[in-house]
C-alpha cells in the first residue's frame, strides 16, 4: 500500500467506528418509551392554541397540568374559562359543584382522549396500534413522527408532531381539514410524588 494512501484508510476506518458507535447507541422507541414512562409525576403549565380556517387569529387557551404514571392527567384550564378535567384509563371527568363527574365521551373524542394519554405517557405500544411512527433526534431533543393508519384517525389527522427532551414538551396535531392545533407543556417540573391534594383528585 503507498504511503499517501494509508491517511485515507485511518480516515474510513476512523468513520467506520463512528458509525457502528453511533448506530449501537441510537435513540430508539424503546428508549423514549422509557424515558417519558420513568417520571413518578410531571407538573407544568400549558398554552394550547387551535388554528381554524375560518378565524384570522388562533383559539387560544391556558392552565397547568399534573400527569401521573399509573393514574393519568389532570388537566386544570384557566383561560379562556376555568374547568378542571381528569383523564385516566376510565375516561374523561369534570369536576362540577358536587365533585367529579364523567362525561358521555364515545367514539373520535374517547379515542383521541386515549391518544393524548398515550402521547404524554409514551406508550409508543399503544401508539403503534394506530400509527407508523417515526423518531428522529437524541435523548436531549427527539421529535416523533405519527402518521394514521387507522381509518377512524385518519379522517380525523394527517399527522401529529411531538418533540421533547425528558418530558414532552410540544404537541402539533395537523388535521385532515386544514386545522391544526399547537399544545406548548412549559416549565415542566418531574417529582417523585403527588400532593395530597392531587392525591385525592386522582382518588375522587
Amino acid at each position: 500500500m503507498r504511503l499517501l494512501d494509508r491517511p485515507v484508510v485511518h480516515i474510513l476506518l476512523v468513520l467506520s467506528l463512528l458509525l457502528m458507535a453511533g448506530s449501537a447507541h441510537a435513540f430508539d422507541l424503546a428508549q423514549l418509551s422509557r424515558q417519558l414512562n420513568e417520571p413518578a409525576v410531571v407538573r407544568g403549565n400549558f398554552i394550547q392554541e387551535k388554528y381554524l380556517r375560518a378565524l384570522p387569529l388562533p383559539l387560544t387557551s391556558r392552565g397547568t397540568f399534573v400527569l401521573a404514571r399509573d393514574r393519568g392527567l389532570l388537566w386544570f384550564l384557566q383561560e379562556p374559562l376555568q374547568q378542571d378535567y381528569r383523564i385516566s384509563d376510565s375516561g374523561i371527568a369534570r369536576r362540577g359543584p358536587s365533585g367529579w363527574q364523567k362525561t358521555d365521551q364515545q367514539g373520535a373524542t374517547a379515542r383521541q382522549n386515549d391518544l393524548f394519554l398515550a402521547v404524554l405517557q409514551g406508550d409508543t405500544t399503544a401508539l403503534q396500534r394506530d400509527f407508523e411512527l417515526e423518531l428522529s433526534g437524541t435523548a436531549e431533543a427527539w421529535q416523533l413522527m405519527l402518521t394514521p393508519r387507522s381509518h377512524l384517525l385518519g379522517q380525523i389527522f394527517s399527522a401529529i408532531l411531538i418533540r421533547g427532551g425528558a418530558t414532552v414538551e410540544r404537541i402539533e396535531l395537523l388535521e385532515t381539514q386544514n386545522d391544526s392545533t399547537v399544545l406548548l407543556l412549559n416549565d415542566n417540573q418531574i417529582d417523585d410524588q403527588l400532593s395530597p391534594t392531587e392525591l385525592h383528585d386522582f382518588a375522587d
